[in-house]
């Protein structure tokens, strides 16, 4: 399993208990972000400079999408990369 799967699933596992939220619970969030942060430190230099980019500004489901190979989906913001 590489590094960029690791985050895949990390990022699959926020996005899981963020949906939670609205069920009146209280994940704790602050584990899933310091869990991505962790991996994202630890990607080779030669990560993909859109990912990084999409992690760096917390796109977490854009970054999702990129990692699933689904660039086609990815929505621009408004930086327009």
């Amino acid at each position: 399993m590489t590094k960029e799967d690791d985050l895949l699933k990390a990022l699959l596992a926020f996005e899981a208990a963020v949906s939670t939220i609205s069920k009146n619970t209280n994940p704790d969030l602050m584990m899933h972000f310091n869990h991505i942060d962790k991996l994202v430190s630890e990607l080779p230099k030669n990560t993909d400079r859109e990912l990084l980019h999409y992690l760096h500004k917390k796109s977490y489901e854009k970054a999702r999408l990129f990692l699933e190979g689904r660039n086609d989906e990815i929505q621009k913001g408004s930086c327009l990369r």
